[in-house]
């Protein structure tokens, strides 16, 4: 089992371009951070920008990761991208969201409004 402060790591977490403001992308249900690859390069011009991987994504390679009744909620979800955030010292971000990721974020911006400074959510689902 993946200790939570190693979370980032084992999410696949990556940190890439150079600017002041961080920019978090966040994919939805069944995809993986390679959604962004048409975006980044942009992104990364003038932004950092931070990947990650969902623990269900098929690029997280340690099975033991998704536990099928933890994640039955957003609550475990959230807690992830908090752990994550934390993890690498994040603040203020501009989190986007893509489907679930969106409501995510939604969550997690109130329960830790010092980690979100704007939300941009694309396509977010209604539950």
């Amino acid at each position: 089992m993946v200790k939570r402060k190693d979370l980032a790591t084992a999410m696949n977490a990556r940190i890439v371009g150079s600017g002041k403001e961080t920019i978090v992308l966040a994919h939805g249900f069944g995809g993986d951070q390679s959604v962004w690859d048409k975006v980044l390069p942009d992104l990364a011009a003038c932004h950092r920008v931070l990947l990650f991987d969902w623990c269900f994504s098929g690029a997280v390679k340690d099975p033991t990761l998704y536990d099928p009744v933890r994640y039955s909620s957003y609550d475990a979800f959230v807690e992830d991208l908090i752990s994550i955030l934390d993890e690498m010292k994040l603040t203020s971000t501009v989190f986007v969201g893509h489907s679930m990721s969106g409501m995510i974020g939604c969550i997690a911006s109130v329960r830790r409004p010092d980690l979100f400074g704007r939300l941009v959510l694309v396509g977010p689902s209604p539950r």
